[in-house]
């Protein structure tokens, strides 16, 4: 494991020029994901990232706990804010990572090839340096791990919490056992493969991460971010306090991110409550991606729970 293991000094890497990325102003695509029969994909039926990813209160909350800790390490926070649109459309740059993560999750195999394929022309232009003058470049498959470890915990620790509290250490392993093929797919070399190896990498991660105004910045705009305009703002608002409740409180400190007292009574409450029903209204959402995926496979969608 040690072997394998990341440090501050391993994620240093020779870079260029910034260079912007532009790939965020086309319209958001229209993906089919109940074609062609019988293909599972990635992960397939009866997987634990079916079941993950299947409740968007979960997904939103894992989801930005994740940014927390990438902006948190400097070379990812470069090349995440000065290459994205996030800054200037939230809304959008959420909508196309979700729809990026959800066709590896449950597209058919063509689906998922072609996602890793697009995604990677994107990274191949971002380069740059960090504000201390380090230099990076986004397809650093060391920096890869990051993005990939930080949103795999991000999202179980999610389910963890607000989905299936009793979950099995078993199913944990499986799930990043499964994610493994993501992954890679996106570019990293090595990704944990285990809780034992998560929780070994993320010990050696902690240390490089560090309170920054662009973790600031992002919280400012993602408590505001919502497709319903003011009417989600107070979820969305009470979703933001969850995710940063998600992190310990060794990982709130290192980043620089605490829950609000006013708020942290209701957090875990609230949230629980809002996630158990959005798990029964995606029962009905039959155009779901969850849901196209089970009728491509023809199995029922008591797969995805």
């Amino acid at each position: 494991m040690a072997a394998q293991s990341r440090t501050a000094s391993a994620l240093k890497r020779d870079g260029a020029e910034s260079t912007p990325m532009r790939d965020y102003s086309s319209p958001m695509p229209r993906l089919d994901f109940s074609k062609p029969e019988g293909d599972p994909g990635l992960l397939g039926p009866g997987s634990m990232g079916w079941k993950v990813s299947a409740n968007p209160i979960v997904s939103a909350v894992g989801g930005i706990a994740a940014v927390i800790l990438e902006l948190a390490e400097k070379h990812v926070r470069a090349g995440v804010w000065d290459h994205s649109t996030f800054k200037v459309d939230p809304i959008r740059r959420m909508e196309r990572t979700g729809m990026a993560a959800a066709a590896v999750t449950y597209g058919p195999t063509k689906m998922a090839e072609m996602t890793f394929q697009r995604v990677t022309r994107m990274h191949e232009r971002v380069n740059g340096t960090t504000h201390d003058g380090d230099t990076y470049r986004a397809m650093d498959p060391q920096l890869l791990t990051w993005v990939h470890v930080t949103a795999a915990w991000g999202f179980l620790n999610a389910y963890k919490r607000y989905a299936n509290p009793s979950l099995s250490r078993e199913d944990e392993d499986r799930y990043y056992r499964e994610g493994e093929v993501i992954g890679k797919g996106f570019g990293a070399e090595w990704v944990p493969t285990s809780k034992a190896e998560m929780d070994v990498y993320m010990a050696e991660m902690t240390p490089n991460l560090y309170a920054n105004d662009t973790v600031q910045e992002f919280l400012e705009l993602v408590r505001n971010a919502t497709p319903l305009g003011q009417a989600g703002k107070p979820v969305q608002r009470l979703i933001t306090q969850a995710a940063i409740d998600l992190l310990p409180r060794h990982l709130q400190e290192q980043c620089g991110v605490a829950v609000s007292p006013a708020a942290r009574p209701l957090v875990r409450p609230a949230v629980r409550a809002l996630a158990h029903s959005a798990g029964f209204a995606m029962r009905f959402a039959t155009n779901s991606p969850a849901h196209q995926a089970c009728r491509r496979m023809g199995v029922s969608t008591d797969c995805l729970r």
